[in-house]
């Protein structure tokens, strides 16, 4: 998809807002009294340098996250990474070439550059919708097919899909790359010529019709199609299984249960911040494609254009902040990543040296709940009565060998 803006923004012309083309450069150079300080320009450049710079934090911090904290390099936060890699990507050299055109009538960065961004631009986008459709998929497993699910080498595995959502991105963006270059153009209204880096000349408008309808299709339409049905799937068998669940049934399956919702919510709210912030532009773009012989110099398109414009780019900072509000634990971690001087997490059993283990147990007629813990081997007795025989055999499993005998001292325990 071409991202780019298709209107020029030249001071000069205050009352010509567009032209159905990007960045633009006139071929007479104006005077300064000629072409005075554009404020609105200065404004909406200083909202992109705003979206740049949370979108920076956020997701710098939300890499760094999962990179340094082993707890949280889960299937979903892998792909989270990988999202929040691409916009970076997307932040760091699209972003301020689009605000840019804001503050100058002319195009900065060359021919390498109208091929550049736009490739940069297509891989990024792609990265993001396909990532998405990737983490409904996973959710789809664990939910739906649970004993699918492999657990040898998956950190592996999530890298190597996640290198080849890149690779096909990447892929997708080759001819926007191959096509995009720096054509001239004549304005019929004041006479006037400019060259602009667009993805195809201003020859007819089957190319811009093919080109934003590809592009709505490929990068928006089928995606999001294709993690609607995902999530039908889900929706039904998560229903099926609260239906199935007794009222007292097992608490270790309704935990896993929440968990999973939880987890299938959050992919969700992702999928509808994408949906949100890029329709506009879609939709715009659309528009201005099979509009192409007629344009549409209006104030009101021009806003919209805008606003369109900076809410995709949106969308690109606001995952980690999304996640932050959704994720307790990331929540803390994000705090301490955020906060350097705060010492890192080191779990308890390392920091006191010692290791509690809590297990309850439901009377089977009373209802009443016994627990027990292992400090350093030495057994402490809750709420209950253990006999000698039992004791003996809890206080036997110390700390080494506690995790490889935790069963079979929940299967021989008995309360009186």
């Amino acid at each position: 998809m071409s991202l780019e803006e298709t209107f020029v923004l030249n001071p000069v012309m205050t009352n010509k807002l567009a032209s159905n083309v990007s960045w633009t450069y006139s071929n007479h150079t104006p005077s300064a009294a000629e072409n005075p300080v554009w404020y609105p320009g200065i404004v909406i450049a200083a909202a992109y340098g705003f979206i740049i710079l949370v979108g920076l934090v956020g997701n710098i911090t939300l890499i760094k996250t999962f990179c340094s904290v082993t707890s949280m390099r889960t299937v979903p936060n892998l792909f989270m990474s990988s999202l929040a890699l691409g916009d970076l990507l997307l932040l760091v050299t699209c972003a301020p070439v689009d605000a840019s055109r804001y503050l100058v009538d002319k195009w900065l960065f060359g021919r390498v550059g109208c091929k550049l961004i736009p490739f940069i631009q297509l891989t990024s986008v792609g990265v993001s919708v396909f990532t998405l459709t990737a983490l409904s998929a996973d959710r789809y497993k664990a939910i739906v097919k649970p004993m699918d699910i492999q657990t040898s080498n998956a950190t592996a595995k999530i890298c190597i899909r996640a290198a080849m959502i890149w690779i096909f991105s990447m892929t997708l963006a080759i001819p926007e790359a191959v096509f995009s270059d720096l054509h001239t153009f004549s304005v019929a209204q004041t006479n006037e010529t400019f060259v602009t880096c667009a993805p195809y000349p201003h020859a007819g408008d089957l190319h811009p019709k093919i080109h934003s309808m590809a592009s709505f299709l490929i990068f928006y339409v089928i995606p999001l199609f294709v993690i609607s049905v995902y999530y039908f799937f889900i929706a039904r068998s998560l229903i099926r299984s609260a239906c199935n669940i007794p009222v007292e049934g097992n608490m270790h399956i309704r935990r896993q249960i929440e968990s999973r919702k939880r987890l299938a919510k959050m992919v969700l709210v992702f999928v509808g911040l994408f949906a949100v912030c890029w329709l506009p532009n879609h939709v715009i773009y659309l528009y201005r494609s099979y509009h192409y012989s007629q344009v549409d110099t209006s104030l009101l398109h021009f806003v919209s254009s805008v606003c369109a414009r900076m809410l995709a780019f949106t969308n690109s900072c606001v995952n980690p902040f999304a996640l932050y509000l959704l994720s307790r634990s990331f929540q803390k971690q994000f705090q301490r990543q955020l906060c350097c001087c705060c010492p890192p997490l080191t779990p308890q059993s390392q920091s006191h040296g010692r290791s509690t283990i809590r297990m309850t147990s439901l009377k089977s007629t009373h209802h009443s709940l016994a627990s027990f813990s292992l400090i350093n081997g030495n057994h402490i007795c809750h709420e209950g009565h253990w006999n000698s025989q039992e004791q003996k055999q809890i206080v036997f499993f110390t700390t080494p060998i506690l995790k490889q005998k935790i069963l079979h001292v929940v299967s021989t325990v008995n309360l009186t």
